[in-house]
């Protein structure tokens, strides 16, 4: 089974190499790979602008981006026992974009250096907000999806509100509400990488402490667990995951639900290599989203969000028929 597994991780990398290749190829302008290494390598190319300036930041904020998204939603499921459980979906999201949104029509802000702060507050005030409403320490899958559907309603409301009131914010957000990578610059990219670099390490270093937490809490001290540490853990790194992705690329939803689910498939419940592989096909989904929003809606392009989008609905109700009882 480890060998498989390990198997799996290799030919899922081999994906992603692929995917991020056509990312880079593959736009208003086609490029031939020999084309894409002459833009990636040399500077007097005809594509070296094409490349650096435009598709190798997008495609850099994908990876960053889908990996976030990820292995976001993998933690959340876990920690919620809830296998509906998604940024999207249960409202961490929409923190981080009502905060965003707030900070760039009331403040004037419009820098990500300025309103990434926002978004990983927004994240952390709503993910306690859902959990006291949702019970607390004895909440259960459906009260916390019913909360998270309940303030994810109310803050998009916001966000649209703000938006219609001010039409200069609506100008400067419509293509960010909906979750795109088309604006990606480099600046963006380094901005988020010690963010979600940071909650990569501690999502993964949270794989055998959530895996004794499925236990129950009794049992996980019983095995030398500390389950409140390994809970705000956790929740450290849901809130940079998903805070610093929103930042950068707005609010993409269902990747996060999608993800794990499809890895659960090939791995089991064990987070030890869930999480890697959330981390892995997370970006190969958002990746081939983009680039299919790029193909189908020549000379323009439908923005990733909504293919996500478009794409996740059947999988959720698929997933609520399937545990139907």
């Amino acid at each position: 089974m480890p060998t498989r597994r390990a198997l799996g991780i290799a030919v899922a990398l081999c994906a992603l190499l692929v995917v991020c290749v056509l990312s880079l190829a593959v736009g208003s302008l086609p490029l031939a790979p020999s084309a894409v290494w002459h833009g990636l390598t040399d500077p007097a190319s005809g594509a070296y602008a094409v490349v650096h300036q435009m598709r190798l930041p997008r495609t850099l904020l994908g990876l960053l981006a889908g990996t976030a998204l990820g292995l976001a939603g993998a933690v959340m499921q876990a920690l919620t026992r809830n296998p509906l459980a998604d940024p999207g979906l249960l409202g961490v999201n929409a923190g981080a974009s009502a905060a965003v949104v707030t900070a760039t029509a009331l403040l004037g802000i419009s820098s990500l250096g300025g309103y990434i702060w926002f978004a990983l507050g927004g994240a952390a005030v709503v993910s306690v907000l859902i959990y006291a409403i949702g019970g607390g320490g004895s909440s259960t899958p459906a009260r916390l999806a019913l909360a998270g559907t309940a303030v994810n309603a109310a803050l998009y409301s916001y966000v649209g509100a703000v938006e219609l009131l001010d039409t200069d914010a609506l100008d400067r957000m419509r293509f960010w509400t909906v979750g795109s990578l088309a604006d990606a610059e480099p600046g963006t990219v380094l901005r988020i990488t010690p963010f979600i670099l940071v909650g990569v390490l501690l999502a993964l270093g949270c794989a055998k402490p959530l895996n004794t937490l499925a236990l129950g809490d009794d049992a996980a001290t019983a095995l030398g667990g500390r389950p409140a540490l390994t809970r705000a853990v956790a929740i450290i790194a849901i809130v940079l995951l998903c805070g610093s992705a929103t930042a950068a690329c707005g609010p993409i939803v269902f990747v996060g639900l999608m993800v794990p689910q499809i890895a659960a498939r090939i791995t089991g419940p064990d987070l030890r290599w869930l999480l890697p592989y959330s981390a892995i096909l997370a970006p190969i989904l958002l990746l081939g989203a983009d680039i299919v929003g790029r193909v189908i809606a020549r000379p323009s392009e439908i923005e990733v969000g909504v293919l996500t989008a478009v794409v996740g609905g059947p999988v959720f109700l698929l997933t609520v028929v399937g545990r139907r009882p």
